[in-house]
């Protein structure tokens, strides 16, 4: 089962390990990128960063999708990592399962408008977030667990 699906550039890392994957009790955690699935130094320290009774998958975005597709994802708690609202968007539109989307952080970037503390939004990824908004997927903006959450609108 598909707890979250998490956007944030630095993909894992202490606030995912300590605050999302002990909040949701996720006993999986799906990294969706395609250059991580391809570089073998990053994997490797993803690796390390994991928590170690937390089992870290990573694939490109296709063959993410084609997992939870399949079904085989969902005997785990699993949280979904991205690193773009693009690839988030490209998964929330090819399963069904995604029905929550958190915005953890996200660079600024040329031409990008902060909307948060952490968050920099170019125009055409707030159209995707639209469109998801569109299909009730509920998107919101929080760093840590902890956080009040925020709707995105």
């Amino acid at each position: 089962m598909i707890l979250l699906l998490r956007v944030d550039h630095r993909l894992l890392h202490g606030q995912v390990v300590f605050s999302w994957v002990q909040n949701l009790k996720a006993d999986c955690i799906l990294i969706a990128n395609n250059s991580v699935a391809t570089d073998e130094l990053r994997k490797t320290t993803l690796k390390l960063a994991k928590p170690q009774e937390v089992k870290l998958v990573i694939k490109n975005i296709n063959d993410a999708i084609i997992s939870i597709n399949s079904g085989i994802t969902d005997k785990y708690n699993l949280l979904v990592i991205v690193e773009s609202v693009e690839d988030a968007y490209k998964i929330a539109k090819k399963t069904s399962q995604i029905k929550q989307i958190n915005l953890g952080g996200i660079k600024p970037r040329e031409n990008s408008k902060n909307i948060s503390k952490t968050i920099n939004l170019l125009e055409d990824e707030e159209l995707m977030l639209k469109d998801l908004l569109k299909n009730g997927i509920e998107i919101e903006i929080r760093q840590l667990a902890t956080d009040n959450k925020i709707l995105y609108r």
